[in-house]
């Protein structure tokens, strides 16, 4: 079906001009989005932009207000950062929902392609950063956009978000491709393993990117300081590193930690971790090709794995084992990498 666009530019009223709200006319629905752009923006450099997708039933002004605030690290980072609204669902008592329930032809992947398409007609961005993030449904349509819109997306991050069985079935995947979760254990939303059997675990979508993204098998694993013990919740940094394009799959695994966007400035939930900036600090290091400035030689990977240690033999079966001749053995390391060797004799 040939789709017709119409856009259209408001002015957003609010303290600074550099926040504005944005229409674009697609698929018979006006669609609106938020745009901030950093007093550092020059229409004569490339500039990325990270789009930060709120969760079901939510508002994209609320989003930015309560919750995902990027607009100081923008400032600081000059990053152009956009929060689309996402339209209501008929089938779902007319929720805003990025993800409609069937039976519907609605598909938000084309908006946010037509959306890019349409900024980079009104501002110089750097087409290899193209960011997203979310919360929730928003961190559940992340996953979609990896999966479906690959080659215009080069990194993207999911806070308490999760994957329907069969929701990478029908992955594109053209480059490597960083990918960031950040999941409570107790999550009753999104359950980190779910027992229903709707969502794929925690655990599976990180196997589905590890093995995308060719990284080592076995994570890093990073107490992350419990800055504030009275929230409850610890934080675990999991890293599975050495991936094609130099990118890692991160999990940040927080303990007991509920169904929220983590803050030290929130009430409630997790306030170890700044999503914002963890989410930030993830996906800005990456383009479409994989780690910006990644090579044969990159320092980092080589000092890892110049210093890497072993930490345990197992054989076939993933039984330990001690340094045995004449079978097939696997050594694992610190690093994350494992060798299978047979020392003949």
């Amino acid at each position: 079906m040939k789709k017709t666009l119409i856009f259209l530019f408001l002015p957003f009223l609010c303290v600074s001009q550099q926040l504005i709200t944005e229409n674009i006319f697609f698929d018979g629905n006006n669609r609106e989005y938020i745009v901030y752009v950093p007093s550092s923006y020059s229409s004569s450099i490339s500039t990325p932009i990270l789009f930060a997708f709120h969760g079901g039933s939510g508002y994209a002004n609320e989003f930015m207000n309560n919750e995902a605030d990027f607009r100081a690290i923008s400032d600081t980072a000059g990053f152009i950062l956009i929060y689309p609204q996402a339209l209501e669902d008929p089938n779902d008592d007319n929720s805003t929902n990025w993800l409609h329930k069937e039976p519907t032809d609605h598909k938000d992947i084309f908006f946010v392609e037509a959306l890019i398409d349409s900024i980079a007609t009104k501002y110089n961005i750097d087409t290899k950063r193209v960011y997203a993030c979310g919360y929730s449904l928003g961190g559940m349509f992340s996953y979609e956009l990896a999966c479906q819109l690959n080659h215009k997306i080069a990194a993207i991050s999911s806070v308490a978000g999760a994957a329907f069985l069969g929701a990478f079935s029908f992955c594109e995947i053209t480059h490597p491709t960083a990918v960031q979760s950040i999941n409570g254990t107790d999550d009753g939303i999104h359950p980190y393993d779910d027992p229903n059997g709707w969502y794929f675990s925690v655990a599976e979508i990180d196997s589905f990117w590890v093995t995308s993204n060719n990284t080592n098998i076995l994570p890093i694993i990073t107490p992350v300081p419990d800055v504030n013990s009275s929230d409850g919740s610890q934080v675990e940094r999991h890293s599975w590193i050495n991936g094609d394009g130099c990118v890692t799959v991160e999990e940040l695994k927080i303990i007991n930690g509920g169904h929220d966007w983590p803050s030290p400035l929130s009430s409630w939930g997790n306030q170890d971790i700044n999503a914002s900036a963890e989410v930030w600090n993830f996906v800005s290091k990456y383009d479409i090709d994989g780690l910006i400035g990644c090579n044969t030689t990159n320092l980092p990977n080589a000092q890892i794995l110049n210093s890497k240690n072993l930490i345990n033999i197992v054989d076939i079966f993933g039984r330990k084992s001690k340094r045995l001749k004449n079978q097939p053995l696997i050594y694992i390391y610190d690093d994350g990498t494992t060798e299978k060797k047979i020392i003949i004799e």
